[in-house]
């Protein structure tokens, strides 16, 4: 080996070794700068929950207490205010509302019993209904009953609230004017949801047919009444037509055997 060529080597090689001591003495260092950061830093946090009072994650101030206060008190003065106004509208508008239900309620005993000049209250809590005679109602309840009075007050029959749970579309409300002698004078519906143009036809189709007609039982019939104990069904609506039958058939189960001895000889 030539000497000249030895001799240039050695100081290039000392030159990358003081290199790479220099760049392991820097990372040491942000090593070490990194460490002591992370632990001032978990010390300020420790310093920070050793600072706070004890069991409270936030300190309310006096103004947030002053404000929760008032709010509370507008809230209970805007109830009690609104609750008064309630009152107030409730205790005006009673009688009115009281009134034009009598009002609608007498126009539809009046359609059922056109004879009468005037209705009584409820007479329900004078009735006493067994359970024989429930039993006997198929499908129905009897949900009211008014007396319906002649010019001088004397009695000429009632006026039978029904409810047929046998319909269609649900449960159909309607009245039943029912005469001393047993003679159903007509009836009127107060409420019925079946279908539109079928069992809706109900006060058009059954109604008339109930007109001043006596029988100690309707039946329903498909082919044309011929007696007068029936009642000819709407056209693709037996179903509606049988129930209203049967409520009929349940008011006068009724007149017989709790009123014709009960409420009307007292």
């Amino acid at each position: 080996m030539h000497p000249d060529s030895s001799a240039k080597e050695v100081p290039a090689l000392s030159k990358d070794v003081f290199k790479s001591v220099a760049e392991i003495e820097r990372a040491e260092r942000k090593k070490e700068e990194a460490l002591e950061k992370k632990t001032s830093k978990r010390g300020d946090k420790a310093r920070r929950r050793s600072e706070r009072p004890s069991g409270s994650g936030k300190r309310v101030t006096v103004d947030e207490i002053i404000e929760l206060i008032r709010n509370t008190f507008i809230i209970l003065a805007i109830t009690v205010v609104a609750g008064g106004i309630l009152g107030l509208v409730y205790e005006k508008t009673k009688e009115p509302i009281a009134a034009m239900e009598l009002k609608t309620r007498q126009n539809a005993c009046k359609k059922v019993f056109i004879t009468a000049s005037d209705f009584s209250g409820s007479v329900m809590d004078s009735v006493v209904i067994s359970d024989e005679t429930k039993a006997e109602f198929s499908g129905a309840d009897i949900k009211d009953c008014i007396e319906a009075l002649g010019s001088n007050g004397e009695l000429l029959g009632y006026v039978i609230e029904v409810v047929s749970h046998e319909g269609y579309g649900g449960d159909i409300d309607f009245y039943v004017g029912v005469s001393l002698d047993g003679t159903v004078n007509g009836i009127s519906f107060i409420e019925i949801s079946e279908t539109a143009g079928l069992g809706m036809r109900a006060d058009e189709v059954l109604s008339p047919q109930f007109k001043n007609r006596h029988a100690d039982e309707f039946k329903v019939t498909k082919s044309g009444s011929s007696s007068s104990d029936e009642i000819d069904a709407i056209s693709s609506a037996t179903i509606t037509s049988r129930a209203v039958t049967g409520g009929v058939n349940a008011a006068l189960i009724f007149f017989r055997e709790s009123l014709e001895g009960g409420v009307k000889d007292e």
